[in-house]
């Protein structure tokens, strides 16, 4: 459960101290306990089983707070695609969630997913379907049973992380581009006018447009995304992914 906890979107930030991660990660195994021993979990007769089984279940958790992480990922990503097209590629901000600098419209959509996590009760299914399923579906010598299919479960998040991205910048992102041909055509029949000079705050005021026009799709796109990651958790908790690893 730690380990989930220290992947999983929002909670592995290190603005969450690290004593309150822990003590939730407690709080949640003495919630699921109830359903493990029902669940029939055997415990392990030696000393060496034991330790496999808790890398084995860190490793489950780590996988499903991965998984969840590139669903978030792709939001940001897909704010770094059109920042430099609205010319906002240098103005980077500090991400305290990553730990790195991301420009700010990628921030923007990360706080926007957020807002749409937390509102469509991520935190309750993240540990409904993370902490209780894994433990009554999932155990942790699976992991080498189906070696394959987590193989090609975390490969695959990868690829979906971009292509989430793309799709969801490219309504921005594709005029941004058709602004900036028409702004050097432009300028090249008529160079006196100079509008290279205007061309970034023309492509800043068109981008701005098109995401406050196009919000109300973005936000059910993000919880489109999200309840798909949730879904895809949750077939492969109870071992009926078919084709692992086609993302989100």
């Amino acid at each position: 459960i730690l380990a989930m906890i220290e992947t999983a979107p929002l909670l592995s930030g290190d603005g969450i101290p690290q004593v309150a991660k822990v003590g939730l990660a407690g709080f949640a195994a003495s919630a699921v306990f109830p359903w493990v021993k029902e669940a029939g979990y055997a415990m392990p007769a030696t000393g060496g089983a034991f330790v496999g089984i808790v890398i084995g279940e860190a490793m489950i958790g780590i996988i499903i707070g991965f998984f969840l992480t590139m669903v978030f990922n792709a939001f940001t990503t897909a704010g770094q695609f059109f920042s430099l097209q609205m010319g906002f590629g240098a103005s980077e901000t500090f991400d305290p969630l990553a730990q790195i600098e991301i420009p700010v419209v990628g921030q923007f959509l990360n706080l926007i997913a957020m807002f749409v996590f937390v509102s469509t009760s991520g935190f309750q299914r993240l540990f409904l379907i993370g902490v209780r399923g894994s433990f009554q579906a999932l155990r942790a010598t699976d992991l080498l049973a189906r070696r394959a299919d987590f193989l090609g479960y975390v490969a695959g998040s990868l690829g979906a992380l971009f292509q989430n991205a793309l799709i969801l910048s490219f309504p921005v992102f594709g005029t941004l581009i058709l602004v900036s041909v028409a702004t050097g055509l432009l300028s090249k029949a008529a160079p006196q006018i100079n509008l290279l000079s205007e061309g970034f705050p023309i492509s800043i005021l068109v981008a701005f447009f098109l995401m406050a026009s196009a919000m109300p799709y973005m936000i059910e796109a993000f919880s489109g995304l999200i309840d798909t990651g949730f879904e895809t958790v949750a077939n492969i908790v109870q071992g009926s992914v078919r084709g692992a690893g086609t993302g989100p």
